[in-house]
């Protein structure tokens, strides 16, 4: 699916347009309300540059391609984008998806400021077409991103279970690059503090045999690493259903219960769920406008996937402003950024060993839906 290029209120600027590719997923099985608010904030940003003039003078264009989730689909899109000459990418919510289109940006030279994956890896190597042998010992330098790395948000999600006293957990897990390395971010951590996890393979157990094992193994945490609305869906009414696991948490660190859907297919179960949310405490006055904003356009409240949508665009377009559509300079600029968005300052630095510039302290907090108000959300801890 092709949704058409997007330009909003250009009217109010001249000259050709400056094109910004966005890949979002809006299709099955890509998470489609998670590409919704990622859009919404996407354009609104894009409106409100156009708005004040533009990138000087000129409309800011926003070019549109749905990856519905897939890998491969992405890494055409970026192709095509490159060749349509947009100066920037921008986008994407599923890491495996996000890691493909980033690999494929980074060889083409095309600048990607990704805004919602969090795979700590997210540009795959080699990225210049040689053997792994003669590989760059870092990538260029063209990917940056506005979402924290998982190794950090997973620990920062580690750390509230062991201080709840949940040091004996299990994950229900289907097979998935993303998956497996949350799994392992768990694993090493609750290792290093004398804690346990222990692996239920989805893929071979129904919910009512992870009810079973559950028991067997006493854990006191059951952590969802699934999709949803399957099988996600079907282990939260089967647990919440046994008496025998009447006292166990669940937890979705991937930020499933972030979206309206969730409650829709779970009503009162999908409470009391914790979950990472990358939202400060409170929004800058910036956020609080934009914030607004966005639950006019959505008919709903932002999740954090909307601001992150909307930061992507604010930054760019104050790159856009100061270098100009130049590839390599937008590239090159990086780490001399320092940008207010809707949840912070933001600025990108690299650690040693990263092939990608990270905002380095995005907000991250572990929340939960009241099980008193569903539709209300509880901090429950911060990192």
């Amino acid at each position: 699916m092709k949704t058409p290029p997007s330009s909003p209120r250009a009217d109010r600027t001249d000259g050709p347009s400056v094109r910004i590719g966005a890949l979002v997923p809006l299709t099955r099985p890509g998470w489609v309300e998670a590409g919704h608010h990622l859009l919404a904030g996407l354009e609104l940003a894009v409106r409100e540059v156009n708005d004040a003039g533009g990138i000087g003078g000129r409309p800011l264009e926003l070019v549109v391609r749905d990856t519905a989730a897939d890998p491969q689909k992405a890494a055409a899109a970026v192709e095509e984008l490159a060749r349509l000459g947009v100066a920037a990418l921008a986008g994407e919510y599923h890491s495996v998806v996000a890691r493909a289109a980033a690999t494929r940006a980074d060889a083409l030279g095309l600048p990607y400021l990704c805004s919602s994956a969090v795979l700590d890896a997210l540009i795959e190597q080699p990225t210049n077409g040689v053997s792994p042998a003669r590989a760059e010992p870092r990538a260029r330098g063209r990917v940056a991103r506005l979402s924290p790395p998982q190794s950090r948000g997973w620990q920062i999600y580690a750390d509230f279970l062991l201080g709840a006293g949940h040091s004996h957990i299990a994950v229900a897990t289907q097979p998935s690059v993303y998956w497996a390395s949350g799994t392992r971010i768990l694993r090493d951590y609750f290792a290093a503090h004398g804690g346990t996890v222990t692996e239920l393979d989805m893929s071979a157990l129904a919910p009512t045999a992870v009810c079973d094992a559950l028991v067997d193994t006493r854990a006191t945490a059951l952590l969802l690493l699934v999709g949803h609305p399957e099988p996600a869906v079907p282990i939260v009414k089967a647990v919440r259903r046994d008496q025998r696991l009447a006292g166990i948490l669940m937890g979705a660190p991937a930020g499933q219960p972030e979206f309206a859907e969730w409650a829709a297919s779970l009503g009162d179960d999908g409470a009391a769920i914790p979950f990472l949310r990358y939202l400060p405490e409170r929004l800058t006055p910036l956020g609080a406008r934009v914030e607004k904003a966005l639950r006019e356009r959505l008919s709903e409240a932002p999740s954090f996937v909307a601001f992150e949508g909307y930061d992507t665009v604010t930054v760019l377009a104050d790159v856009l402003r100061s270098h100009g559509a130049d590839r390599a300079r937008i590239a090159e600029s990086w780490p001399r950024l320092s940008v207010e968005g809707t949840r912070g300052q933001i600025q990108f630095s690299r650690t040693p060993g990263s092939s990608v510039w990270q905002w380095a302290r995005p907000p991250i907090q572990v929340v939960d839906r009241d099980p008193a108000e569903p539709d209300r959300f509880r901090i429950l801890h911060t990192g």
